[in-house]
């Protein structure tokens, strides 16, 4: 497991700008710099009902569309 911080924002950085390309990886830092709002109650009502099996799904789901099969 990585534990290093620079590590772990060059990491998250270069994932972000491998799904999203420079321009969006740049907007959603911007988004996510600003430290406004509750990210905890933001993320509470967004995710409110979700279960393992609704994410499980998702990902099978993104995969399949991913790898075409």
């Amino acid at each position: 497991m990585i534990t290093d911080p620079g590590a772990i924002r060059r990491m998250g950085i270069e994932a972000l700008t491998r799904e999203l390309g420079a321009v969006g990886m740049a907007r959603f830092l911007r988004q996510i710099a600003a430290g406004e709002g509750d990210y905890t109650r933001e993320r509470d009502a967004l995710l409110a009902g979700t279960t393992m099996a609704d994410i499980e799904r998702q990902l099978a789901e993104r995969n399949t569309e991913q790898t075409g099969t």
